[in-house]
């Protein structure tokens, strides 16, 4: 019975990048049914210093002093959180077909909602006794297909744009840029390379298909639900959201570009305008070495997460770019490993005339090098250390700057 899964969850792309042969996961036959469990389970010791007296620079990522306090530990997931990814699938009329449900809890107090959009207006702390750990359910989707039909996904799984970024992102396993774990209530995840490098291709509702292999050639389109602008107000969208990608494999070489589209409803406050972004990259690897790199330029999309910050008080569309470069070095069990990205926002010229102070205030980038070793200690286990520095810059980069410092250390186990 041959078996095909769009989109694999990102425990299962982080398990072969950390393993020369991947560790398989649990799979139970039942009659023509295949039942199958993957996942992983970390954690991290993660310190950060932070810049003592912060400029002010709304969108960065550099961590900053709280009440005078400019250092911050905590013991959390990493850039990943936990994962049971539960499949099944089977074969009927020659079609392969498959459903998948992931879910992904934290290890940090989560008492806000929802475990990575933290609501600290309402609890005096996020991370207090008799708190519980944050559910995040990212995968709920179904496909079906063959060799030579492709393969229909239909359903909540990871998004296109920005997907090759993240999945090659030395630091998936481990904490990268800390984000909120710099903070006194961490989030279910750091940050990695997101907004440092590539917007987060986050997991969407969609319908896609997938070609069969061509030569080593797969392209993927589709319509995802559109989103509404983190923090705006939320308006039907009369179209849905758009996005592809093309990847091509050969032996030790991996290119791909993805692209997606939205348009933006209008609202009483703001205009209606056109969200659309690329990325293009890819990866060679060579006996023990491996380099990657990608890049990314986009109108109305923001920086960071998707639609966060991509249009100013008026409803002109924001331009941005960025890029992620790395190299990796492995050596029996132990991979060596440095990275650097840059995330670009630019102020609109409107903006820059009516609200020059808020302009300036601007995130203008945000860049952060990695350096880390990961270790294998078997063939599921991986211990790993980090050292991170994160800059953030402001539109008046001459006077507005950030920067903060983490260490981390931790265990990743992947099944």
């Amino acid at each position: 019975m041959t078996h095909q899964r769009i989109g694999l969850a990102l425990a299962v792309a982080v398990a072969a990048a950390l393993a020369p042969t991947a560790p398989q996961a649990v799979e139970i036959a039942a009659g023509d049914w295949k039942f199958t469990l993957d996942g992983n389970v970390n954690a991290d010791y993660i310190h950060s210093s932070c810049e003592a007296t912060p400029s002010p620079i709304a969108g960065g990522l550099a961590c900053t002093s709280i009440d005078g306090n400019t250092t911050s530990s905590s013991v959390s997931n990493g850039l990943l959180p936990a994962a049971f990814v539960f499949g099944v699938s089977t074969t009927q009329n020659g079609i392969d077909v498959a459903a998948t449900f992931g879910m992904y809890p934290g290890t940090s107090t989560n008492d806000g909602g929802s475990p990575n959009l933290q609501d600290g207006q309402k609890l005096p702390s996020g991370n207090t006794a008799l708190g519980t750990a944050g559910l995040d359910i990212r995968q709920v989707f179904l496909t079906f297909g063959n060799k030579d039909m492709g393969t229909f996904t239909v359903g909540r799984n990871i998004g296109l744009f920005g997907q090759d970024a993240i999945l090659n992102d030395m630091t998936l396993p481990g904490v990268g840029g800390p984000g909120g774990s710099a903070t006194g209530s961490p989030a279910n995840t750091t940050l990695g390379g997101i907004g440092l490098g590539y917007i987060y291709t986050d997991w969407l509702s969609q319908i896609d298909y997938t070609t069969p292999d061509l030569g080593g050639t797969k392209i993927t389109f589709g319509i995802f639900d559109p989103l509404n602008p983190v923090g705006a107000v939320s308006e039907p969208k009369s179209a849905p959201g758009f996005h592809g990608k093309i990847a091509y494999t050969m032996e030790g070489l991996y290119l791909s570009a993805s692209g997606l589209y939205q348009k933006q409803t209008a609202t009483p406050t703001t205009a209606e305008y056109n969200s659309h972004a690329f990325d293009v990259g890819g990866k060679y690897k060579i006996a023990g070495f491996e380099v990657m790199g990608w890049y990314y330029k986009a109108t109305g999309v923001g920086t960071t997460a998707l639609f966060l910050n991509s249009a100013d008080a008026f409803g002109n569309a924001r331009d941005s770019s960025g890029f992620i470069a790395q190299a990796t070095y492995t050596v029996g069990p132990t991979k060596f490993g440095i990275n650097y990205g840059q995330s670009k926002l630019s102020a609109t010229s409107a903006e820059e005339i009516a609200t020059p102070v808020e302009a300036a205030d601007l995130v203008s980038n945000n860049n952060k090098w990695t350096a880390g070793i990961y270790h294998q200690l078997t063939k599921n286990l991986t211990i790993l250390g980090e050292y991170s520095k994160v800059t953030s810059k402001a539109q008046s980069d001459l006077v507005f700057e950030n920067q903060g410092n983490t260490f981390n250390i931790g265990a990743f186990l992947s099944f």
